[in-house]
């Protein structure tokens, strides 16, 4: 291969990686443009009327904004508390919706019962530090996810014990930007040195 084609590959390559993030985020807006169009749709099929329609929307908004604000200043509202009990009693559906708000507990502002520690580990072997979300604790052990680059929900659960774990000071944001970038994005360089 000539110096050339190398150079006009080199080139392709670095278009690609720059444009990737850009597609990435218009993949999502779309998606989420499709959605929203859909539900639209579907709403306006059944009512025929813009009116109805928005008043619909402005009404599930402000519905979803009530909820959120009772939660945060009150704790769950009694509606989500009765689908709670109803979900409870249906077997298989009960485990996938514990499971669901457990996680998504884990990574939103107002449920603090759920830890939020960032840790370091040891995995797959010694001597290879991994950061770990902290997901669970009893006494002296710690159950980690530790999730795999460049896909945050993908990962491996563990348990390990506490003296196992270097404590980091990362919060939940930084280390999704620090495994999205594949390690590019990551700005506690100092306590890499920390560790043994």
């Amino acid at each position: 291969m000539n110096a050339f084609t190398k150079t006009l590959m080199n080139y392709f390559l670095i278009g690609i990686f720059a444009v990737i993030p850009i597609v990435i985020i218009l993949k999502i807006i779309i998606f989420i443009k499709e959605l929203v169009s859909d539900l639209f749709s579907s709403v306006y099929g059944y009512a025929d009327s813009y009116l109805y329609t928005m008043l619909f929307f402005i009404l599930s908004f402000t519905i979803l904004v009530s909820i959120g604000r009772t939660i945060v200043e009150k704790g769950k509202p009694w509606i989500i508390t009765l689908f709670d009990k109803i979900i409870e009693r249906i077997p298989f559906l009960n485990t996938i919706y514990r499971v669901l708000k457990k996680v998504i507990g884990m990574f939103s502002s107002h449920d603090q019962t759920i830890a939020k520690e960032i840790v370091y580990v040891e995995y797959p072997k010694d001597n290879m530090w991994m950061m770990a979300y902290v997901t669970n604790r009893y006494e002296n052990k710690y159950v980690l996810f530790i999730p795999t680059s460049p896909n945050p929900t993908s990962g491996f659960t563990v348990i390990v014990d506490k003296s196992k774990v270097k404590q980091s000071k990362m919060d939940i944001e930084e280390v999704t930007s620090l495994i999205v970038s594949v390690g590019v994005d990551f700005n506690k360089l100092s306590e890499v040195t920390k560790l043994p």
